[in-house]
């Protein structure tokens, strides 16, 4: 019986010795929580830009029609688009900062590197579809097409944790698939994006980062 479970456990460290090698498995659960709540936030804020664009754009209207033709009253496609920029940005830079200090903290107790052969992988996985994505979103804000952004920006996303999944845990791919089919509803009712954006990005984020705190950083000796 001894042996038996001396096998087992030689196994066991070789299967995570292998993880190690092939996989970035120091990601933190927390880390998905708090760019959840981060885009809950921006959701939140972004939601009441909107609504005071909306009441912004519905006055100007009423004055363009109540004037001559011919006036210099311009009507702007859309109100408070630079704001909303300006929220997409902080609500970025607020999920990547606490995702590198969850994940720094999580590589510590693992002991695995936090920038090694395997991360540069993974990132250069995620990257690629983010940036080309982040190009396209920039043209679609040219064009003033801002019902495609949401979208747009879930689908990109979605395909970049799929993609990046093979060099981490598994949970990422099934966040992937999440994004991806919120992205594909969300086309179906572009007037709704902030909405769908919510969902996406927060909600989903704090289902998966539980679900990966429940499997891999419950358990002290799973760390």
């Amino acid at each position: 019986m001894n042996e038996q479970q001396q096998t087992l456990d030689t196994l066991k460290d070789i299967r995570s010795m292998m993880d190690r090698s092939s996989r970035f498995i120091s990601l933190s659960g927390w880390s998905g929580v708090a760019a959840g709540c981060c885009a809950l936030v921006g959701a939140w804020f972004a939601h009441g830009i909107i609504q005071q664009g909306a009441q912004d754009h519905s006055t100007l209207r009423k004055a363009y029609d109540s004037v001559p033709r011919g006036s210099s009253i311009e009507v702007p496609d859309y109100v408070g688009s630079s704001q909303l920029l300006v929220i997409a940005l902080l609500t970025m830079a607020g999920a990547v900062l606490f995702a590198f200090l969850f994940t720094w903290l999580r590589s510590r107790k693992t002991g695995v590197h936090l920038w090694g052969a395997t991360s540069r992988r993974l990132a250069w996985a995620l990257g690629l579809p983010l940036a080309v994505g982040g190009m396209y979103m920039l043209k679609l804000m040219q064009a003033g097409a801002f019902g495609l952004i949401a979208p747009g920006c879930l689908l990109f996303y979605g395909l970049g944790l799929i993609s990046a999944a093979r060099y981490t845990l598994g949970e990422i791919r099934w966040l992937g698939y999440g994004q991806v089919f919120t992205g594909l509803a969300n086309l179906l009712f572009t007037g709704y994006g902030l909405y769908f954006w919510a969902f996406g990005f927060g909600i989903l984020h704090i289902v998966y980062g539980f679900i990966m705190w429940w499997h891999h950083e419950r358990n002290p000796q799973s760390a």
